[in-house]
């Protein structure tokens, strides 16, 4: 086993992470016990917690396909090697930012932010690294205003990017690795 794989067993293990629907392993870490209220929310009385929080670990060639939240998200990096966020807006603007250590990564950021609404997806700069982020939704994140894209759609949206949109399609069936 080598040492990056031991890292990522044990950073499964102390965490608790669990697969992602989007790939890549997750734990929610908060959900405020403020409420705010969500106009056009799916469910009867639109209620959200004000903001979630999660640990995030992509690792083994793992990538965040392609999917969209109604809120904010902030991303936030703590250990590993860099990631490349790529995310998609309304008007097919795709912009591209890189998540690292900023003082060990040069062009890399501590923190990003994928506006609620853009299509985005995200993956190790090097697929034989790992990377273990933090994200915060505000207001706070629900499975039912997440949505996974169907890659033909997207890319008949935005035809320009179709390498990268078929390059982060949907993910491989993750399994729960015992650490």
């Amino acid at each position: 086993m080598t040492g990056t794989q031991t890292e990522v067993d044990e950073l499964i293990r102390r965490f608790g992470l669990e697969p992602h629907p989007e790939g890549g392993y997750y734990s929610e870490t908060y959900r405020s016990d403020k409420l705010v209220r969500r106009d056009g929310a799916p469910d009867a009385d639109g209620t959200r917690a004000a903001s979630t929080a999660i640990y995030f670990l992509l690792a083994n060639g793992a990538y965040s396909s392609w999917h969209r939240i109604r809120s904010d998200e902030l991303w936030h990096f703590y250990a590993g090697s860099p990631i490349e966020i790529h995310s998609i807006d309304e008007r097919g603007v795709l912009s591209t930012r890189k998540l690292g250590h900023a003082l060990d990564h040069p062009g890399t950021v501590f923190q990003a932010v994928v506006p609620a609404g853009h299509w985005f997806a995200a993956r190790c700069c090097d697929p034989s690294t790992y990377a273990l982020v933090g994200c915060t939704v505000a207001p706070g994140f629900e499975f039912s205003e997440f949505e996974i894209a169907e890659v033909e759609r997207l890319v008949d949206k935005y035809p320009l990017h179709r390498p990268l949109i078929e390059l982060f399609g949907k993910p491989a069936a993750v399994t729960r690795r015992e650490a």
